[in-house]
């Protein structure tokens, strides 16, 4: 993450909580992220020296033409700096910031296979364990923890899975 990106998320989160528009402007990082994301073409146009920034400006505009006003000075001045290219690190840096703000927590989630509903509510029991914040799941894939689940909130780690029980047993053969 860009020291820049982080400035920038920063500053337009400051602005949107002053003129009272923070969530609907989350929203819009929100979509700008996922847009990004899902789309290597857009990623390779915002980051593409080719094109021109006002050519970029007027996309990003038309793609995203029911977002704040804010978010639209957000593209104007990322054209006046010639910055389009850290567009999908502020929107992801804002959408961090606002959370923190709002006291909700992210928490990771890594398991062998994708969660359903059933281990999502097991998982959010456990987390309250941790933290009175509201939390919000992200859900990672690894397979090679073989089963179970690790939970990452802020600084703190539970590691129910598979893989560290196999480790901690081989470790007490070991020994």
């Amino acid at each position: 993450m860009s020291r820049a990106a982080v400035r920038y998320a920063k500053a337009i989160l400051d602005l949107a909580q002053a003129q009272g528009v923070a969530p609907q402007v989350a929203t819009d990082m929100e979509q700008i992220t996922a847009a990004v994301k899902e789309s290597k073409e857009l990623s390779n146009f915002l980051n593409s020296p080719d094109v021109k920034g006002d050519i970029k400006l007027n996309a990003l505009n038309e793609i995203f033409a029911g977002a704040q006003q804010i978010t639209g000075s957000l593209f104007q001045l990322l054209q006046e700096n010639k910055r389009f290219g850290i567009l999908a690190a502020i929107a992801a840096q804002y959408k961090e910031q606002f959370d923190a703000a709002s006291g909700v927590e992210t928490a990771v989630v890594t398991t062998a296979f994708p969660i359903d509903a059933d281990l999502e509510a097991k998982v959010l029991a456990k987390i309250k364990q941790f933290t009175t914040n509201q939390v919000t799941i992200k859900n990672v894939v690894d397979p090679s923890i073989i089963g179970g689940f690790i939970i990452r909130l802020g600084d703190k780690q539970f590691n129910a899975s598979i893989a560290a029980r196999l480790l901690n047993l081989k470790r007490e053969l070991a020994n």
